[in-house]
């Protein structure tokens, strides 16, 4: 599996505009680390946090800093705190409602620098790219 958008998402932000997601707020955008083992991606189907398993959800955080500039989103570096459980081979990016059923998913990366990670019970750092792609681009 390569970095993508789920196609759910995409469709429907080309259908329904940026009310779906507001990237630079008011939105709780978050990231979930994901243990691959336990949840198979499929980026055309799965469209909301009740698709991933929650055994395949290791550690949550929000995303802070964010902005959208020349078609790309980006927001501060994240840390996961004192994270336990298992190795995780992945992120999942999604749009927090507080409701499984609809937060919305937006992105699998599965490449970034350092995936796979095994949790110590240490802070997991994710930094974003600094290049001209950000988190990701549309």
């Amino acid at each position: 599996m390569a970095n993508s958008l789920y196609t759910p998402f995409v469709n429907s932000y080309l259908t329904q505009g940026a009310n779906q997601v507001d990237f630079d707020l008011p939105d709780d955008i978050r990231i979930i680390l994901i243990d691959a083992a336990d949840y198979t991606v499929n980026l055309t189907t799965h469209d909301f946090l009740d698709d991933i398993p929650a055994g395949a959800r290791v550690a949550t955080v929000a995303l802070t800093g964010e902005s959208v500039s020349g078609r790309t989103f980006d927001a501060s570096d994240a840390t996961f705190t004192a994270v336990t459980g298992d190795q995780s081979e992945a992120l999942v990016i999604y749009k927090h409602t507080g409701t499984e059923s609809t937060s919305r998913l937006i992105a699998y990366i599965d490449s970034a620098t350092n995936l796979p990670v095994t949790p110590n019970g240490g802070d997991i750092t994710v930094a974003w790219d600094n290049g001209a792609n950000k988190i990701f681009k549309l």
